[in-house]
C-alpha cells in the first residue's frame, strides 16, 4: 500500500528509537506476566500453609522489583516511541511547508487555504497517533496476547484457555471489517473539516465585505451547512465507535463469565489449584487490554492511513516552476530585458493572455505598461518573476533565457510591489525590511521617506514598531501601498516592478513618489504598471497592451502623435479629471 511506503520513509529514519521502544515494551509486557504467577504462588502457599514469613517477604520484594522495572520501562517506551512520532510529525510539517513554498501560483489558484491548513494540522495529528500509540496498541494486541495465552495454557490449563479465548476470536475477526469502514468514514470526516476550515478562513478574511453588504445572516446560514456536514461526518465515526465498544465489552464479559464458571469448577474438583485459578483470572483481565488495543490500533491506523493519503497527495504534487538542471551560474543581474515574440496562455484558457509581444528594454530604462483591465499587464509581471513558465527564448534578461537563470538569483534581483499590497501580521519595521537581508533603521527610514510614508508611521503611537493587522488590514489602502513601495525600495534591486502600486494615493503624493523614484533609480530598470496616464507619462518607454498585444510603443510625445489608443485614453482621463474639478468647484 502506498500509504505504508510513504510512512515507512519517515519511520526508517528513526528505526533505532522504534527498536529501542519496542524492545522496552516487550520487557514490560514480559515482566507483567510474572505478577499473576507470583500472586498465585502467594495464594497457594498461604492456602496450603507452606509459605512462611520470609518466603512471603521475598515474593513481595520480587513483586515490588518487577513493578519498579515496569514503571521505568513504561517511561522509556513512551520516550522512545512517542518521541519518534513527534519528530516524524515535525519533519512532515517541515517537508509540507517547504514543498508548498515551491509550488506555482496556479496550485494555489486550484487549492483552498482551509483544506491545506486542515492537512497541516488535523491530518498530521492523526498520522502522529498512527505511528505512535497505534504501534504500541498493535504490539500489545499481538505479542502481549500471545504471551498471555501461552501462560494461560502452560501454567494453568489448556481446556480453560480454549474456552476463554473463543469469544476473543470474534473480536479478532470483526476488527478487520471495522477498520475498513472506519478508514472510509474518517476520510469523509477530514474532508468535511477541510471544507469547514476553508469557509471560516475565507469569511474572517472577508469580514469587512460581509459587514458592508449586511450579509452576516447569509454567512451564518452558509456556515451552518458546512458545520452540519462536519457534525454528521463526525457523528458517523462516533456512532461506529459507540456500536463497537459496547460489543467489545459484551464479548470480554462473556470470556470472563466462562472463566469464572468453568475455572471455578476445575478448582473445586482439584484439576487446578486455587492459586492458579486466581492467576488465570488475572491473565484474562490482562488479555482484555490486547483485545481493546487491537480495536484501537485498527481504528487509529485506519485514520492515520487516511490522513497519510491526504498528506501524500500534497507532497506528490510536482512544482511546475523549478530550476533548470543546466541553469547558468549567475549571481547578479544588470536589468536588460528582452521580450521576444512573447506569447502566453493560462491553464484552462484557449486564447492567449499575451500575444506576440516584442520589446527590448535596456538596463536603466523606465518602462511603463498601460492598458485596460484584463489585457495581460499583471501576467507580464508574473512571467518576469518566473511565477509561470514561458517557452525558451521568449524572455531574455541580460541576453540570458529566463528559464536558465536560477529562481533565487532572478527573484533576489527583482523588487516587486504587487497589486494586493500584502503585509504580514508584524511590525511595520519588519514588514518594510522583509527581503532586504537586515532591518537597519537608517535604511528603513530612507526607504519610507522615498515612499512618502515616513511621516504617517512616526505619527502612530508605536511608530515603526506598530503591529499591523492580518494582511495589513489596520492600515488604509494608501498606507499599505506606500509601505509596500518602501519594502521594495529597501531591497535596492536592479529591477523594480510596481504593479498598479500608486492607485490608492492622491496625485500630489504620487508626484512626490515618482520624483523620488527617478532620483533613487538612476541607472536601474523600473517597470510601472498603471491605469492612470499621469503615473507613467514621464517614463522612457511606454507599451500599450490591447487584447494581449503590444499595439503601441514609444514615449509620451510619440504616442500622443500617433493619435491612437494611448491618446484616446489620455483624452478620456483628462476629461474625467476636468469634470471632477468642476464638480468640486460647484460643491465649494
Amino acid at each position: 500500500m502506498q500509504e505504508f511506503k510513504f510512512l515507512w520513509k519517515y519511520i526508517s529514519r528513526h528505526k533505532w528509537q522504534y527498536i529501542g521502544g519496542i524492545l522496552t515494551l516487550f520487557v514490560v509486557d514480559f515482566l507483567n506476566l510474572y505478577i499473576p504467577r507470583l500472586t498465585g504462588e502467594v495464594t497457594d502457599g498461604l492456602t496450603a500453609h507452606t509459605l512462611g514469613m520470609s518466603g512471603l517477604l521475598k515474593i513481595i520484594a520480587a513483586i515490588m522489583a518487577v513493578g519498579a522495572i515496569i514503571a521505568l520501562g513504561r517511561f522509556l517506551w513512551r520516550l522512545f516511541l512517542f518521541g519518534a512520532a513527534r519528530k516524524i510529525q515535525y519533519e512532515m510539517r517541515n517537508d509540507m511547508f517547504s514543498h508548498l513554498e515551491k509550488m506555482s501560483v496556479e496550485y494555489y489558484n486550484e487549492h483552498k487555504t482551509g483544506d491545506l491548513m486542515s492537512r497541516f494540522i488535523n491530518d498530521l495529528n492523526s498520522i502522529r497517533s498512527a505511528i505512535g500509540m497505534a504501534v504500541i496498541s498493535a504490539f500489545d494486541a499481538t505479542v502481549m496476547a500471545v504471551m498471555v495465552i501461552c501462560q494461560m495454557i502452560f501454567y494453568v490449563d489448556l481446556r480453560l484457555t480454549l474456552l476463554a479465548i473463543i469469544p476473543m476470536l470474534f473480536i479478532f475477526g470483526g476488527e478487520f471489517y471495522y477498520g475498513a469502514i472506519m478508514k472510509k468514514r474518517f476520510n469523509e470526516k477530514q474532508e468535511a473539516l477541510s471544507d469547514l476550515t476553508d469557509m471560516v478562513q475565507e469569511s474572517f478574511s472577508g469580514v469587512r465585505v460581509i459587514k458592508a453588504f449586511v450579509q452576516e445572516r447569509a454567512e451564518l446560514k452558509a456556515f451552518l451547512k458546512y458545520n452540519d456536514r462536519s457534525r454528521d461526518k463526525n457523528m458517523s465515526v462516533a456512532k461506529l465507535q459507540a456500536i463497537v465498544m459496547p460489543l467489545l465489552d459484551v464479548i470480554i464479559g462473556a470470556s470472563s463469565l466462562i472463566t469464572l464458571l468453568y475455572g471455578g469448577y476445575l478448582a473445586l474438583v482439584g484439576d487446578i489449584t486455587l492459586g492458579r485459578f486466581v492467576a488465570f483470572n488475572q491473565y484474562v483481565t490482562m488479555l482484555v487490554w490486547p483485545m481493546i488495543a487491537a480495536g484501537e490500533s485498527i481504528t487509529t491506523m485506519s485514520q492515520g492511513l487516511a490522513s497519510a493519503k491526504r498528506v501524500k497527495e500534497v507532497l506528490d504534487e510536482k512544482p511546475e516552476i523549478f530550476d533548470d538542471p543546466d541553469a547558468d551560474k549567475v549571481e547578479k543581474i544588470d536589468g536588460h530585458i528582452t521580450f521576444n515574440h512573447l506569447t502566453f496562455i493560462h491553464n484552462g484558457h484557449t486564447e492567449p493572455t499575451l500575444d506576440d509581444v516584442c520589446l527590448d528594454v535596456p538596463a536603466g530604462t523606465t518602462l511603463a505598461v498601460i492598458g485596460r483591465t484584463g489585457n495581460g499587464k499583471s501576467t507580464l509581471v508574473n512571467l518576469l518573476l518566473h511565477l509561470y513558465n514561458t517557452k525558451p527564448g521568449m524572455i531574455l534578461i541580460d541576453d540570458r533565457d529566463i528559464n536558465k537563470i536560477p529562481l533565487n538569483v532572478l527573484r533576489a534581483n527583482i523588487a516587486y510591489v504587487p497589486q494586493d499590497n500584502f503585509l504580514f501580521s508584524d511590525s511595520l519595521r519588519h514588514n518594510i525590511a522583509f527581503g532586504a537581508g537586515g532591518d537597519d533603521m537608517d535604511e528603513v527610514i530612507k526607504a519610507t521617506k522615498a515612499a512618502c510614508i515616513h511621516d504617517n508611521i512616526v505619527a502612530f503611537p508605536d511608530g515603526y514598531e506598530t503591529i499591523v493587522g492580518e494582511r495589513g488590514v489596520t492600515l488604509s489602502g494608501g498606507q499599505k501601498q506606500r509601505s509596500s513601495i518602501a519594502r521594495a525600495l529597501m531591497k535596492d534591486a536592479p529591477i523594480l516592478i510596481l504593479d498598479d502600486a500608486l492607485s490608492a494615493v492622491d496625485t500630489d503624493t504620487e508626484e512626490h513618489i515618482l520624483k523620488n523614484l527617478k532620483e533613487n533609480r538612476k541607472g536601474r530598470t523600473t517597470i510601472l504598471i498603471a491605469h492612470r496616464i499621469s503615473t507613467i507619462q514621464n517614463a522612457d518607454m511606454i507599451m500599450v497592451l490591447d487584447d494581449g498585444k503590444a499595439v503601441e510603443i514609444g514615449n509620451h510625445n510619440e504616442l500622443m502623435a500617433k493619435n491612437g489608443i494611448y491618446k484616446s485614453m489620455f483624452d478620456k482621463q483628462q476629461l474625467e479629471a476636468a469634470k471632477g474639478t468642476k464638480s468640486g468647484e460647484v460643491a465649494e
